[in-house]
């Protein structure tokens, strides 16, 4: 456990030093809680397996333009869907084979690492990313600097208690101070994130809703029911991998779709651009919003 704790910690160290203008030993010694002699014994760890370390007047940071150096989130990464996939794929393997026990124990243990399953593919978020990670780890407000609101359409700072994060992290659930609701912002309109040090004040309104397998997000689920052609089912599987685990075989040629929509825009779209593919089972709601959008 306590090499798990050590591996982890470098990797948390190894992916703050993939940023634009680099840190400084104090400042990694300070937000680790480690000694600035154990930051340096970590620097030649890294520059042993094949990463340069660029120091500009003591701000450090992995030289990029490196030939040898990678994107750190890219190696890291691993989104809901492709877990999905690759725990599937493990689980396909013979029930008593020891190398799928070993395998499964891996997946799992690497996907519950704070960086590895919150690292996030633009690397232009990751800072802010981080930085929501660990306000909600500490319960400690933050602010959204210049947040882009796509709603009211003005910039402007949003003082928020961030509480999960959304499908690929593409947003985060928030309390917001301001207007005392729980909502999605959104990851790309953040500016910068600011950890406050006032710790979460309302903690009991705090709200997470669902994110279906169309990636909608809602605190009323609809339950829905779809008949599914053999098309609909190869092209769902394509588009909407996590849909899988609510996929019910009929026969060779017909599939039921069994599942929670946080609204009708996701499940919406996919029906209607598959016209005579797709057979609503329930509700009568979504079949009344289909048909008035057939209208326009």
């Amino acid at each position: 456990m306590a090499d798990q704790a050590k591996f982890q910690k470098m990797l948390e160290v190894l992916l703050m030093l993939d940023c634009k203008y680099g840190r400084t030993i104090s400042e990694l010694s300070d937000r680790f809680d480690i000694s600035q002699r154990t930051v340096y014994r970590y620097f030649d760890t890294f520059k042993q397996v094949g990463f340069v370390i660029e120091n500009n007047n003591g701000y450090f940071r992995i030289d990029k333009e490196n030939a040898t150096a990678q994107d750190i989130s890219q190696l890291l990464h691993f989104t809901e869907e492709e877990a999905f996939i690759l725990s599937k794929t493990i689980h396909a393997i013979d029930e008593d084979s020891e190398l799928k026990e070993k395998l499964v124990k891996k997946l799992y243990s690497l996907y519950d690492f704070d960086r590895v399953i919150h690292a996030i593919t633009k690397k232009e978020e990751t800072e802010n990313i981080y930085n929501l990670i660990q306000a909600i780890k500490q319960q400690k407000q933050v602010v959204l600097k210049e947040y882009k609101s796509g709603n009211s359409k003005n910039i402007r700072d949003r003082i928020v208690e961030p509480i999960d994060f959304t499908i690929n992290y593409t947003g985060v659930w928030c309390y917001d101070t301001e207007d005392q609701t729980n909502k999605i912002f959104k990851a790309s309109r953040i500016e910068e994130v600011e950890i406050l040090d006032n710790d979460w004040q309302y903690k009991p309104k705090h709200r997470v809703g669902i994110t279906d397998i169309f990636r909608m997000q809602s605190f009323e689920p609809i339950a829905i029911q779809l008949q599914l052609s053999l098309v609909a089912y190869n092209l769902i599987l394509e588009e909407f991998p996590l849909s899988e685990k609510c996929l019910k075989k009929v026969d060779d040629n017909n599939y039921l779709l069994t599942t929670e929509v946080g609204n009708f825009l996701g499940v919406g779209r996919f029906v209607l651009g598959l016209p005579g593919e797709i057979e609503v089972v329930y509700p009568q709601a979504f079949r009344d919003y289909l048909s008035e959008k057939r209208s326009i």
